[in-house]
């Protein structure tokens, strides 16, 4: 029997969700490959490694920049990471780095 770990689910994760798993499933929202009402809540440490496969090839025509998206998905990642910033800053999060950074 093996004692496999889940992830809470963006709305539960440290720092307001200001994680690198945070930033996957907020990137996978803008590109549509999954909806924003998902929290991923429940998956995997491999369901996430997937989502950032394809989250990266996503990117990946793009150089990674989010300069670079066309017009859409660039409001699309300004809507997403603003609100993100609010709630997250509402929570307690500041963007400082700190030790565990």
């Amino acid at each position: 029997m093996t004692d496999t770990k889940l992830y809470q689910g963006i709305d539960k994760d440290p720092k307001g969700g200001m994680t690198p798993t945070g930033n996957i499933i907020r990137d996978a929202w803008v590109f549509g490959i999954i909806p924003e009402t998902e929290t991923c809540a429940g998956w995997t440490l491999q369901g996430i490694e997937t989502l950032y496969d394809k989250v990266t090839d996503a990117w990946a025509p793009y150089g990674h920049l989010a300069s670079r998206l066309p017009p859409p998905l660039r409001e699309r990642h300004q809507r997403i990471y603003e609100a993100a910033v609010q709630r997250a800053r509402a929570a307690g999060w500041t963007p400082e780095l700190d030790d565990d950074d």
